[in-house]
């Protein structure tokens, strides 16, 4: 017998919902846990041209990424693809991944997030960024508190010099 409550009815029209700015790589709030009870959380991010995310690896997520727009490159551990809009990938939990802008125009991407409950770091994050905080132990506490761990992968130059990336700053 299922006991998860039924989410409510929920519409978001397009172009709705919060959103948070962080350089390069936004949130905009989709469907989050508080209405989904913690089952799933649904991200959009824009990525600017020239954009990579830090590379990172999540405790207790699994993500879903649904490409809507432009050259997305994605890496998980030693696994590397270039994917434009319809395509999808899932990037599992405890793996190295990150991702970047493979193209000349800016790109976005719908995040399933699976369990619910991360989307807060994104927003967290961006106020942390909003306050311009240059004390590194709040980002390290922040990612510990979510169950995120950056790292530098050996694959990591070679991707932002073969994209022409901007360097994460993680």
């Amino acid at each position: 017998m299922n006991h998860t409550p039924i989410p409510p009815l929920t519409v978001i029209p397009p172009g709705t919902g919060e959103s948070v700015h962080i350089p390069g790589f936004g949130a905009a709030f989709k469907l989050g846990s508080a209405i989904t009870h913690g089952a799933v959380s649904i991200v959009e991010h824009p990525f600017d041209v020239g954009m990579i995310t830090p590379p990172h690896m999540h405790r207790w997520e699994d993500e879903y990424s649904i490409v809507l727009e432009g050259e997305i490159g994605f890496r998980s551990d030693a696994a590397e693809t270039v994917l434009g809009p319809g395509g999808y990938i899932i990037k599992p939990r405890g793996e190295m991944h990150g991702m970047w802008n493979a193209g000349d125009v800016p790109g976005r991407i719908i995040e399933i997030i699976i369990p619910g409950g991360f989307e807060h770091y994104f927003r967290e994050l961006g106020e942390l960024m909003a306050q311009s905080a240059t004390d590194r132990s709040a980002f390290t506490e922040l990612a510990d508190r979510y169950g995120l761990t950056y790292g530098h992968p050996d694959w990591l130059d070679d991707v932002v010099q073969r994209y022409g990336l901007v360097p994460p700053t993680h």
